[in-house]
């Protein structure tokens, strides 16, 4: 069976839905090995969302006559630790069996994908568990229902591509206190497990990034691929004292969230993959945003890349009207907030300059629509000499660095394939 439960933190307050995760977990009289715990991101642009909108199923096999002690136990469990005061902490709490689901996984499962890319309505989440007889609790509004259900679904159906987070918590006495890491071992643990770990650290921007800054109890988040260099990883690091720590199969780093559409069909709130040609030089605005347009025949829309994304705006500068790329991103306010970027093909890049001479001096205008001459011998010209030049970028796709990464993004050190050359942050 499944437990999914969501919506039990606060932007302000602090928990961790993660962290209600691990707790359960603890609680549940199972070995540890025959509970997998999973952590799913949903839609990355919803309204309601705490810092990673993320929603925790848990998938395990009790005896069938203690799974009313289980619900009591987890209930119990969310009523102490979700922040009931935040009024936008809407804590829900689905139980779901095998057996109960046989008759509606393919319709669950649309339902757990609509949830990562798209918006589902609490009323209908509701309906949805009614009509399926599906055991729940909803506080206040209910709306953590959405993200249970979500998560249950996916731990149920399985997830078609996924990575692995090591979530480390902070003693209690240490929550809303400047957290303390030894800076050396972060990067000693980035050198020992890159590729098979991700976004630890920034090279480029020189920032340490796996660690959040608000009250929740998370002390930091190590991410990748193989759970042995994860926890090789997690083994060099020195800090604080830990309290628990707990690894999610996950669907971080996949690009669930994106859906390949036509700038017509593309609505606010979703992310997508839209292949369009540059019409406009890229502009600097205030505050350090580059934004240019596409269009793709069905309509333009402006793409941005932030100020956040530091240095990867000097890749988007360097595009020019004519160019062929495949964008990546969420619509918002009617603009693409890019997180990559394929570069499909480049136009050639000219630029005028006074022609050179037979002598092999360069000539000197001779006035504005007057030609060229050359000053040692006298030579003429009415042409200036035209030279194509580099254009400082390569075909293939780039993305945003890991300061300004989505928990959903795929980094391009999962894009192997081989088909496109890609160009990682680092």
């Amino acid at each position: 069976m499944i437990i999914g439960f969501d919506d039990t933190d606060s932007k302000t307050m602090g928990m961790c839905t993660t962290y209600l995760g691990a707790l359960m977990l603890e609680e549940i009289p199972l070995p540890p090995d025959e509970i997998t715990p999973y952590l799913l991101r949903l839609n990355p642009n919803v309204r309601f969302k705490t810092r990673g909108n993320a929603a925790v199923s848990l998938k395990l096999a009790p005896r069938e006559d203690y799974v009313d002690d289980l619900w009591k136990i987890c209930c119990e469990l969310l009523e102490e630790f979700a922040v009931f005061d935040d009024e936008n902490t809407n804590p829900g709490i689905v139980f779901l069996s095998e057996e109960e689901a046989a008759g509606m996984h393919r319709e669950l499962e649309r339902f757990s994908l609509r949830a990562v890319r798209d918006f589902i309505t609490i009323d209908e989440t509701k309906d949805f568990l009614k009509r399926h007889k599906i055991k729940h609790r909803g506080y206040k509004n209910g709306r953590g229902l959405i993200g249970a259900l979500a998560a249950a679904g996916f731990a149920l159906n399985g997830l078609s591509d996924w990575t692995y987070e090591l979530v480390a918590y902070r003693k209690p006495e240490n929550w809303g206190r400047r957290r303390s890491l030894n800076e050396e071992t972060v990067w000693a643990a980035d050198r020992a497990s890159y590729p098979f770990t991700w976004d630890t650290v920034d090279h480029q921007n020189k920032k340490i990034v796996f660690s959040p800054h608000g009250p929740d109890p998370v002390l930091f988040g190590i991410r990748g691929s193989d759970q042995k260099r994860i926890m090789d990883a997690f083994r060099i690091i020195r800090s604080e004292p830990i309290d628990r720590y707990l690894i999610y199969t996950t669907n971080q780093g996949t690009d669930m969230h994106i859906t390949e559409a036509r700038i017509d069909d593309a609505r606010e709130g979703r992310s997508y993959k839209i292949r369009g040609r540059v019409t406009a030089p890229p502009r600097t605005i205030h505050g350090g945003h580059v934004i240019f347009t596409i269009e793709d025949g069905s309509g333009e829309v402006d793409c941005a890349a932030y100020e956040p994304t530091k240095n990867f705006r000097e890749v988007v500068r360097r595009l020019a009207p004519g160019d062929t790329v495949t964008v990546y991103g969420a619509l918002k306010n009617q603009t693409i907030n890019l997180e990559k970027i394929q570069i499909e093909r480049l136009i050639p890049r000219r630029v005028l300059r006074n022609p050179l001479c037979g002598c092999g001096k360069r000539m000197k205008s001779v006035g504005k629509n007057q030609g060229y001459r050359c000053k040692r011998c006298g030579t003429r010209s009415d042409l200036p000499e035209i030279v194509e030049v580099d254009p400082g970028i390569r075909v293939g796709v780039y993305e945003t660095p890991p300061v300004a990464r989505r928990h959903l993004a795929k980094p391009l050190i999962r894009c192997n394939e081989g088909k496109v050359k890609t160009y990682p942050s680092r």
